[in-house]
């Protein structure tokens, strides 16, 4: 019979003496062993612990037990086979696990989805693991939390691939940070022991040719989400804290959506040595689905409103003489004129593609690119 070999990132993750804190959170980059490391890291916990009632949850239920009951012939059905059973109770389906003090109920659920707290309310736990930190409802993460209220062993343990560095759930953490209960544990591939020599050479070739899929994949760092545009992004060169020249002319740029994000965004123009630049000064943004709260357009358009009177409150710039907004945002649209914003219909090349290998790739991506390879977009901070 094989022996399961652990890194050191692994034994010390097992091994951790959890009094004291309230959230531990490992995170970093995919296949670099953490999940395992966390099934056998609960297990010990669930052993020791005086509480009955338990979560592992993920986006969805399916998921929750492939990496956490199943975990590839690793997860907690096979370290407690022979002495637990999977069952279905009033709380729903869960790992009884018989142990010397008492049996230990594990459930696992969804929580990626609006409505997912719905399975959790009324219920009393001892401990929840967060799979998928990133990908899961505040909503749900925050009931999670006043479900271990009366805990006798209260305790958190998350895991995640590392997210964009403004993610919204991250907000959740600070309770425990400012508390002082709060443990952050960082993982690369060098963490797995599954991975040979070789095949981590292999993979730091493949990811070396985009430095967001480096930065992310390999070193473990939040970074901004991936895309055609994004993948071009570079922090270092692209954030500024001045602007070169003068500054010639502002717009603003918006687009509305309920569930999907409302965002405007103030630009700058300036001119300097016989060359323009673009700036983006400032951005409005808000998300119905990650924030869980869905707001009206009328609301939105009242907010946005502020903003631009904030935009010129801090810049003493030109008065804009475009406000575009995406032209399918039609309630955006007239929210705003009547509150005396007059807007542009934005150009969103919707008709106006290329084709390059096979794939049709929109204009206005492409200028976005070359703006970014030519060295005159950036992003003030």
């Amino acid at each position: 019979m094989a022996r399961l070999k652990f890194s050191e990132k692994q034994i010390q993750n097992i091994n951790q003496v959890v009094d004291g804190i309230t959230f531990e959170l490992n995170e970093g980059t995919p296949r670099s062993g953490k999940t395992t490391s966390d099934a056998f890291k609960m297990a010990y916990f669930y052993l020791r612990t005086p509480d009955q009632n338990h979560l592992v949850s993920a986006y969805n239920q399916e998921q929750a037990f492939r990496m956490f009951m199943d975990g590839d012939g690793l997860g907690l059905m096979h370290i407690f086979a022979g002495c637990s059973d999977i069952r279905h109770d009033e709380h729903g389906d869960h790992l009884l696990i018989y142990t010397p003090n008492g049996e230990k109920k594990i459930y696992y659920k969804g929580g990626g989805k609006a409505n997912s707290v719905g399975a959790i309310t009324g219920m009393s736990l001892g401990s929840v693991t967060f799979l998928e930190f990133n990908l899961l409802h505040k909503d749900f993460i925050k009931e999670s939390f006043r479900r271990t209220f009366a805990a006798k062993w209260r305790y958190h343990l998350g895991e995640q691939n590392p997210p964009a560095p403004n993610h919204p759930n991250l907000e959740e953490l600070d309770r425990f940070i400012k508390s002082g209960r709060y443990l952050f544990r960082h993982w690369t591939p060098n963490d797995n022991p599954a991975l040979t020599e070789e095949r981590k050479k292999e993979l730091y070739e493949e990811l070396s040719s985009s430095e967001y899929l480096l930065d992310r994949d390999w070193f473990g760092k939040r970074v901004m989400p991936e895309g055609v545009i994004y993948a071009m992004f570079n922090q270092d060169m692209h954030l500024v804290k001045t602007i070169e020249g003068r500054v010639i002319e502002t717009f603003f740029t918006a687009d509305g959506g309920q569930g999907d994000a409302t965002t405007c965004a103030f630009w700058a123009v300036s001119f300097h040595e016989g060359k323009y630049y673009l700036y983006r000064l400032a951005n409005y943004y808000h998300s119905g689905s990650e924030s869980g709260q869905v707001k009206a357009m009328s609301v939105y358009a009242k907010e946005i409103k502020l903003f631009v009177e904030w935009c010129y409150s801090k810049w003493d710039f030109p008065r804009w003489n475009h406000f575009f907004v995406d032209p399918a945002c039609k309630s955006l649209r007239e929210e705003l004129h009547l509150l005396g914003i007059l807007t542009d219909k934005a150009d969103n090349n919707s008709r106006d593609k290329i084709s390059s290998n096979g794939l049709k790739i929109e204009v206005g991506i492409e200028r976005v690119q070359n703006a970014f390879s030519k060295g005159v977009l950036f992003y003030w901070t």
